[in-house]
């Protein structure tokens, strides 16, 4: 049951150009809910990956409009977390939970 609760924290992993670059320095990418704060999200992860974090920064993403074929479409924004771990750990996002 208390298993359920970490998961909520983290909806997935972000991987992109930039996240795969970053990852050079430790640093890891996550979606997550627009209520996480930076405390429980630091445990979190390291309950459910077995890492040390040295540091959480949390961006929103603000809702956006986009032209697509002439017609305006909303994007919806969503809240990041650029995770920091101690040197030589690292999280395998190919091998899954």
């Amino acid at each position: 049951m208390n298993k359920i609760h970490l998961y909520d924290k983290i909806i997935s992993p972000i991987i992109t150009e930039k996240s795969t670059k970053i990852s050079e320095y430790n640093k890891i990418v996550f979606k997550v809910p627009s209520n996480a704060d930076k405390d429980n999200l630091k445990k979190n992860i390291e309950k459910i990956f077995k890492v040390n974090v040295i540091k959480v920064n949390i961006i929103n993403k603000k809702n956006r409009e986009k032209l697509i074929r002439g017609r305006k479409v909303k994007i919806s924004g969503f809240k990041k977390a650029i995770v920091t771990l101690k040197k030589g750990q690292n999280i395998d996002l190919t091998a899954g939970i």
